[in-house]
């Protein structure tokens, strides 16, 4: 596998250019690039305010008109850590996980998923096969992060136009990013988990080398066994079509196959195949000088992780099911990773400074039938970012920028679903900032083209994308009021046009369309944020008009071993998911507020509430499917001195606005506990964490999960954490 040449690529050498520039800064360190790491934002919760700094871009130092920001870290991060980065955002309103399987969750936010969510290490996409379908894992291990960041809204377009619907950034130190003050600085995160036997653990150790040099090395470890979930494994709905089967085949006198889909029907407790393995190793230097700094980072992550398997996929009616002693599907993923970040400053004039950021990616991802190998999926992809931060000037400030994408993607074995494929974006980005004292106005740009190619189908699709946003905003008594308007587009994915086969981890036959069109979406935003009296409000209301919007649908047929469609009734094969287009429409809200109601000497007892509703719809009337459906969540947290309490009630709606062929979700409500514990007096660096999910073991199943009908939520699950920073 190689990769296109870089030698004529205009930004490779800007993203260079920043090194050398680096060395001949001023050889002292600047004290802002310093850190006594004291623990003080390690115990900052989820934060949703007007000013916040954003990393992703870092291109101004707040990006609350055309982009609501929600963060995730410290004490927050440790209550929701989870293997998979999906997992963990699920608190925040808007933002649910796909929930394939325990080992493979993305982000959905804003009912949007795959495709249509940038996924982020550090401002540069995770490199991985995780857009390509719900059962692939997001290779970026939370165990070792320093936080989470959410970007919604028209903003997000300047990370790519994979950002349509928004963007999560997970914030690393596998490149430092500061100069310890003590000689060596340690944090560490160590975990179990009861509903599967869960062990987790992550360290981290960064230390000043002299000269403006600092090392880092990280490292971490997570297995889990299969997750236990309250009553039977299979939907009410799937069950009943199992036993049916099994009624069917003992008519037939077959009672042998009769027999193993009644256990598959009766399976209850236990998830089988649900196990997960992870483990990840990094290292990372980064130089010091003046206000400039750069550094270089390397990583390696493998995880393996079980997937369970659809008794309602055609080898189960055939057979009843797996073999005795078959150890089912699972997915082997490995991935090796070097990144650059480079920040020039460029002394007093128009630009401010250069900020660069490169990443390299060499992945495979191996489906494993029992113990034969099926499908290995090969990436390897180069992604490059550099931005010029403006000097502000007089009223306006803001940056611009350039930024590549070049990936290889190749698909081996009997059940490779997608042709081998390459992809090369090439993008040009501004935002702008224009300040009236309390009124404001945003406006951002990109423009982006792309090629994706398939050589053995001789197909070569090429895509001129024009994106803008533009954003109002009037601060009245501590509350931001504003709207925003966006047009925004996205080539289709080369997953999406040359999709063709069976995916044997997902267990159904996959088909794209090489004829899809550039979707396009105009969108509508109006938001409320900041303070009434003590309390914090978040209000946001959004509305998008899609053109050609492209999802992958269940057609209702069938597909056999041959790959033709099977005739009408006939259900021996795997069900055909085809990418479609047509219009589209999205409209939803989010709402959160916090507002202390008791605070005084060595107490205080805060109340927290949350909602969050998406409606999406197609031009035929019918429903997009696995929309996720109206969530609420209340919580009340009490501290006294060392000791923080939470409490929490989730309530997850019932979806029955679903497209054909899709099962429907009951609603359900969680209860959570928690409590945090700092047992060293006057250092907060040390935190002790125990919590409770699912009180009352209460069944759930997500709507925006392929797999919700035989993989539900887990059952009630006790934690226990520590987590320091030295």
């Amino acid at each position: 596998m190689k990769l296109s040449p870089f030698g004529s690529l205009p930004l490779l050498a800007l993203v260079l250019a920043a090194v050398p520039g680096a060395a001949q800064a001023q050889t002292a360190a600047d004290p802002a690039q310093t850190s006594d790491d004291t623990g003080d934002d390690f115990h900052n919760r989820t934060s949703q305010q007007a000013d916040i700094v954003v990393t992703a871009g870092r291109s101004l130092s707040q990006l609350d008109v055309l982009a609501g920001t929600s963060v995730v870290e410290g004490v927050e991060l440790q209550r929701n850590m989870n293997g998979q980065v999906g997992e963990i955002l699920e608190d925040l309103p808007g933002v649910s996980g796909s929930g394939f399987s325990p080992g493979a969750s993305r982000p959905v936010v804003r009912g949007f998923s795959g495709e249509r969510v940038r996924v982020m290490d550090d401002g540069i996409g995770s490199l991985d096969a995780s857009n390509t379908s719900d059962d692939h894992a997001v290779s970026i291990d939370p165990l070792t992060v320093e936080r989470i960041e959410v970007l919604r809204g028209p903003a997000v377009l300047l990370y790519g136009s994979q950002a349509i619907g928004g963007a999560v950034n997970v914030i690393d130190k596998r490149i430092p990013r500061s100069i310890p003050n003590e000689p060596i600085h340690v944090d560490g995160l160590a975990s179990y988990d009861s509903v599967n036997d869960e062990y987790r653990v992550g360290a981290s150790i960064d230390a000043p080398l002299g000269g403006g040099f600092v090392g880092h090395v990280d490292g971490s470890y997570l297995n889990s066994g299969d997750i236990r979930v309250p009553g039977y494994v299979l939907s009410d709905g799937l069950r009943a079509d199992v036993l049916a089967d099994a009624t069917e085949h003992e008519n037939d006198g077959e009672p042998e196959e009769a027999a193993e889909l009644r256990e598959v029907a009766n399976q209850r407790g236990v998830v089988p195949n649900t196990f997960v393995e992870t483990k990840s190793v990094n290292a990372g230097l980064g130089f010091f000088a003046g206000g400039s700094s750069f550094g270089f980072g390397g990583g390696y992550y493998e995880t393996s992780y079980g997937v369970p398997e659809n008794p309602a996929a055609g080898h189960a009616h055939e057979d009843g099911g797996a073999e005795e002693g078959d150890a089912g599907v699972s997915i082997g993923l490995k991935q090796y990773r070097a990144d650059f970040r480079g920040d020039l400053d460029l002394g007093s004039g128009f630009l401010d400074r250069l900020q660069t950021r490169v990443g390299y990616s060499d992945y495979t991802h191996t489906e494993f039938e029992g113990s034969e190998v099926g499908t290995v999926f090969d990436i390897e992809g180069l992604e490059g970012r550099a931005e010029f931060i403006q000097a502000p000037v007089g009223k306006l400030r803001g940056s611009f920028g350039g930024q590549f994408y070049i990936r290889d993607f190749s698909a081996v074995g009997e059940e490779a679903f997608v042709a081998p494929n390459q992809t090369e974006q090439y993008g040009f980005f501004t935002l702008q900032e224009l300040s009236f004292g309390d009124f404001q106005i945003e406006g951002a740009a990109r423009f982006e083209t792309s090629s994706v190619s398939s050589q053995p189908l001789n197909v070569d699709r090429n895509f001129n994308i024009l994106s803008g946003a533009l954003g109002a905003s009037y601060d009245i008594g501590g509350l931001r009021v504003g709207i925003n308007g966006s047009r925004v587009g996205r080539a289709p994915a080369g997953e999406e046009l040359f999709a063709d086969g069976p995916h044997v981890a997902t267990g159904q036959y996959e088909l794209g369309d090489t004829n899809l069109k550039v979707e396009r979406a105009w969108g509508l935003e109006a938001f409320v944020r900041g303070n009434v009296g003590p309390a914090t409000l978040s209000l946001t209301g959004f509305k998008s008009w899609f053109d050609n919007y492209i999802y992958l649908n269940n057609t209702g047929s069938f597909v056999g071993d041959d790959g033709i469609v099977l005739p009408a009734g006939d259900e021996d094969g795997l069900p055909l998911f085809a990418y479609q287009q047509q219009d589209a429409t999205y409209y939803g809200l989010e709402a959160q507020i916090s507002a202390p109601f008791v605070e005084s000497d060595g107490f205080s007892l805060t109340g927290e509430a949350s909602a969050e509703y998406v409606k999406a719809e197609l031009a035929d009337g019918s429903p997009v499917p696995r929309i996720p459906p109206l969530g609420l969540t209340g919580a009340l947290t009490a501290k006294t001195g060392p000791i923080e309490l939470r409490g929490e009630v989730q309530h997850f709606g019932k979806q029955d606005d679903v497209p054909a062929f899709e099962s429907t979700t009951d609603a359900f409500t969680y209860v959570n506990a928690s409590v945090a514990w700092r047992p060293l007096r006057g250092n907060e660096n040390v935190t002790l964490l125990a919590k409770v999910d699912n009180i009352f073991d209460v069944e759930g199943r997500r709507a925006t999960s392929f797999t919700r009908d035989f993989i539900p939520m887990a059952g009630r699950n006790l934690s226990v954490s520590a987590r320091f920073s030295f």
